[in-house]
């Protein structure tokens, strides 16, 4: 065993406990997907891959990261609640939670104790285990009001934080009307899955393998892959050494489909205040 292996370990021995009900909603959803293959059809398929494009990237890399957590654009107060609407939807948490756990990342990355996914506890923590061993401030919900003091004063998104549920609930039953349990499977639990580690794959692979355009402190990096599965996402440096800026890719060949929508509603009049980069110097 490696020391680097003993040191993680080392990370995992403190007193921790898991959260059950977060287990037990994981084990479940995973284990749903094992009946995929019973309920598919090219329909259902489809529907995944267009609701993991529209929660994944219009509701958590718009709505809730780029436009809530890091203010990198506006929008029109009605369009703002329906985009985070959207991002509640991906169930990954309601918006105070997910932007408060973010700036906190943010603001400590990569630090073993303030930072809540922090890379350096290794692969599996900051993929997943974060979630299922709470500890620090990740679950503290006057954390999140300290680090989200806007969303804390809004009486929509304090609804959404408490009852972000209700969202996927009305959508299940919609999906069950239109097309039965077959669009059910593959529109809430195929794509909740499949989104879910999507999005993880930011904090953990991102943190850990790819290239890095800037020469910043942190060990974030750009990996191409996950940022084909995440709309932009894994273009991770970049954002990491420009947080607020919006769009994610820097050189043309860095795509970022998240920023085609943000480009899309400026032409519309409906993005504004977006904030574009002044490139430092880049590694070569």
């Amino acid at each position: 065993m490696t020391r680097k292996s003993i040191e993680r370990l080392a990370l995992y021995s403190e007193s921790l406990s898991l959260s059950w009900p977060l287990v037990a909603v994981l084990a479940l959803f995973h284990g749903l997907m094992l009946f995929a293959p019973w309920f598919f059809s090219w329909n259902a398929l489809a529907l995944t891959i267009f609701l993991h494009w529209l929660f994944g990237s219009v509701g958590i890399c718009l709505g809730y990261h780029r436009l809530l957590t890091h203010r990198s654009l506006q929008l029109p107060q009605w369009l703002e609640y329906g985009v985070a609407t959207i991002g509640a939807l991906a169930l990954q948490g309601g918006p105070l939670f997910w932007v408060g756990t973010h700036r906190m990342h943010h603001a400590f990355t990569e630090d073993n104790e303030r930072d809540p996914y922090s890379a350096n506890r290794g692969f599996w923590w900051s993929h997943l285990l974060w979630l299922v061993y709470p500890r620090g401030q990740t679950f503290d919900q006057e954390a999140h009001c300290h680090f989200a003091p806007r969303l804390a004063r809004d009486p929509y998104y304090r609804w959404l934080e408490r009852y972000f549920i209700v969202p996927q609930v009305l959508l299940g039953v919609f999906l069950y009307g239109v097309g039965g349990w077959s669009y059910v499977i593959y529109g809430i639990v195929v794509r909740t899955v499949l989104l879910w580690h999507s999005t993880w794959l930011i904090n953990s692979a991102s943190h850990m393998w790819g290239y890095r355009n800037f020469a910043i402190e942190d060990g974030s990096r750009n990996l191409w892959w996950a940022a084909l599965l995440t709309y932009g996402e894994g273009w991770h440096n970049n954002h990491h050494a420009q947080p607020r800026i919006a769009p994610a890719g820097r050189r043309w060949w860095e795509i970022d489909m998240t920023w085609w929508v943000i480009l899309g509603l400026e032409r519309l009049g409906l993005a504004h205040h977006i904030h574009r980069p002044v490139l430092p110097k880049a590694n070569a």
